[in-house]
């Protein structure tokens, strides 16, 4: 279940509740006196490899729809790729003001586990290459490490080549 890497008491975040009620294994780890606002600061500050340290990114199609991107901190999103993935002609990042009503995430605390609503999620296929990945625990400071095949019993995706 849910692990304390610093001693604190884990914040009970959408995600956190989600992955506990599903008794899928996680741990929690904790960034936030750090300063770390980037993916890639939060892999540093975690001491973990940016490529392992997933960050997740919503998008919006031609046709309407949303859709969610979780690629490694380090990577940047392809959205040509990203659209062929997704099967849309065009997708573009969601502005920041749009996030927190579509997901319940804020801009930095948005975690593929919880959202308001279920979209079609893909990440990336270098995420295979590791036994775990950390996606944001729901909140900003807060990340879960877990394995790839425990989040897709909360979260189903397909995996693709999106980044650049």
């Amino acid at each position: 279940m849910a692990g304390k890497k610093d001693g604190r008491t884990p914040p009970k975040t959408n995600a956190v509740r989600l992955l506990e009620q599903a008794k899928v294994p996680f741990e929690q780890h904790f960034y936030g006196e750090t300063g770390a606002v980037s993916g890639m600061e939060v892999a540093q500050a975690l001491g973990q490899d940016p490529r392992q340290v997933l960050k997740t990114l919503v998008t919006q199609g031609r046709s309407g729809e949303h859709y969610v991107f979780v690629i490694p901190a380090c990577g940047e999103l392809d959205l040509k790729k990203a659209a062929k993935a997704v099967g849309e002609k065009s997708i573009e990042m969601l502005r920041a003001k749009e996030l927190l009503p579509l997901t319940g995430y804020v801009h930095g605390g948005c975690s593929p586990v919880g959202m308001k609503k279920r979209f079609v999620t893909v990440i990336d296929e270098s995420a295979g290459a590791f036994d775990r990945v950390m996606v944001n625990g729901g909140a900003i400071g807060c990340q879960v490490e877990l394995r790839l095949e425990d989040l897709a019993r909360l979260v189903p995706f397909k995996t693709a080549d999106v980044v650049v």
